[in-house]
């Protein structure tokens, strides 16, 4: 069974930083996109950034410069490097990734959620 589990999320002050982890586990034969996507209170979850497996690199527009994205460990690791960040960063962040698992083959797959909250 493939799974998905974040890490890394907390609470920081505004202008500070967090690192969150994906990591996938699983019968897999590789990740096409691994993404991040976030969901503030009583808003609609939107998509934050994704990395192709040939690592092409897309940011929304709201944290571009100041987010990056990687990954690591044979592309089975991803990563959300989080500098400067703001109050309206503060959300439940959420990884996603679209892979051709052994048994099911091509789907979208999610972590559980990590919760950041950025006090001002």
């Amino acid at each position: 069974q493939v799974q998905l589990v974040e890490s890394g999320g907390g609470l920081v002050q505004a202008g500070g930083s967090l690192r969150l982890s994906c990591a996938v586990s699983g019968r897999i034969f590789g990740i096409k996109t691994m993404a991040w996507y976030r969901q503030a209170p009583g808003k609609q979850r939107e998509w934050v950034a994704n990395i192709t497996s040939t690592d092409r690199i897309n940011y929304a527009d709201s944290v571009k410069g100041r987010f990056t994205i990687s990954r690591a460990n044979a592309g089975n690791t991803g990563y959300l490097q989080m500098n400067n960040l703001k109050p309206e960063d503060t959300a439940v962040y959420y990884c996603n990734a679209y892979i051709r698992a052994v048994v099911d083959g091509l789907g979208d797959y999610w972590g559980q959620g990590t919760q950041v909250t950025v006090s001002s």
